[in-house]
């Protein structure tokens, strides 16, 4: 499913109603009846919360494989990243210093490969998302994080495994899951403004 930008500027106000009213009542806010139908699928969905002007990261959690509808997700997820336990709790102060951006995941799509080097043909960076078990370890990247952080594969894989809590190298020396997905980026343009859809630059 892909959504419009009226159906993505749309999940970007309800992620910002839904922190301002969090951290006013400490308590989530009732899910609104969507104006649009096609936030009622289930999806993977990221609320992440951007410092402004500078872009330093705030706060980003999310549901990876979600068993309730956009809107819900979005709530939930929107709360949660103001407490994300990196940084220090996101105040009504700083509202009006905050750009919030929300990432819609594809379904996941499990990386099938004849030996471990065979991953580096089937990931594209800007276009894929990783999620890594193995065990009781995971971790994800949302597609912007290698673009944002100028990583190669290698080291978008290698950063996943330590982000999973496992050597840097556990790609190729261990039976992990590997996982990839794609998705939509919603953003504000600066705090309270406009909404545009993110496009990412392709490896």
């Amino acid at each position: 499913m892909y959504l419009n930008i009226k159906e993505g500027e749309y999940l970007v106000k309800l992620a910002r109603n839904s922190i301002a009213h969090y951290l006013e009542n400490l308590l989530p806010m009732a899910p609104p009846k969507p104006d649009f139908p096609e936030l009622l699928e289930k999806r993977g969905i990221f609320c992440t919360i951007l410092k402004h002007p500078d872009g330093d990261l705030k706060g980003c959690i999310g549901l990876i494989k979600s068993n309730k509808s956009l809107i819900n997700g979005v709530i939930e997820a929107s709360c949660s990243a103001t407490q994300d336990p990196r940084f220090l709790p996101l105040t009504l102060k700083e509202l009006d210093k905050i750009v919030i951006e929300i990432t819609v995941l594809s379904d996941m799509q499990k990386i099938l490969v004849y030996e471990p080097r065979d991953y580096l043909d089937k990931i594209k960076i800007g276009e894929d998302g990783l999620f890594i078990e193995y065990k009781y370890n995971s971790g994800i990247f949302l597609p912007q994080v290698p673009v944002d952080q100028e990583w190669d594969l290698k080291t978008y894989l290698c950063e996943l495994c330590i982000k999973a809590g496992l050597d840097e190298d556990a790609w190729i020396m261990k039976p992990v899951s590997l996982y990839k997905f794609q998705a939509q980026i919603f953003s504000e343009t600066e705090p309270r403004g406009g909404v545009f859809e993110k496009k990412l630059k392709l490896s």
